[in-house]
């Protein structure tokens, strides 16, 4: 089973929340067993599992990544002058894979599922959702 997220973004560079809608789609499907992949499609964009327990967090995380990649020095700023955006998105990465447990998601207390927007802000941004059941 395949279902789309479809997100916006308000700011240029933010972590947003999706472990609802990822475990509202889990549960949908009926699936007990099984592994759900949670994809970004965006080459400016990325999925991270992360504590959300205050947005501390998220916010360690930008300001992290606006240290290590910072803005406006890359070649393909010539382009479109959003070359750390690329570069960051890379760095993170464009899925990640988690168990279905029970029909739920097999995350811990403290992991959540997010959206990592390095380019934004967009008005249409996906997340493919892959949902498998061990059978």
């Amino acid at each position: 089973m395949q279902e789309i997220i479809t997100l916006q973004t308000h700011q240029r560079e933010i972590l947003i929340d999706i472990t609802p809608m990822v475990e509202a789609l889990v549960q949908d499907s009926g699936v007990a067993y099984g592994i759900v992949n949670v994809y970004a499609q965006g080459a400016t964009a990325a999925i991270m599992i992360q504590e959300n327990w205050d947005e501390s967090i998220q916010s360690d995380v930008v300001n992290l990544l606006r240290k290590l990649i910072p803005r406006g020095v890359w070649l393909h700023d010539a382009q479109d002058g959003n070359g750390d955006s690329h570069l960051k998105s890379g760095l993170v990465g464009p899925s990640e894979t988690i168990p279905i447990i029970d029909g739920r998601l097999g995350l811990s207390t403290w992991q959540n599922v997010f959206f990592c927007e390095f380019d934004g802000p967009r008005s249409d941004r996906h997340v493919l959702c892959t949902i498998i059941a061990d059978e």
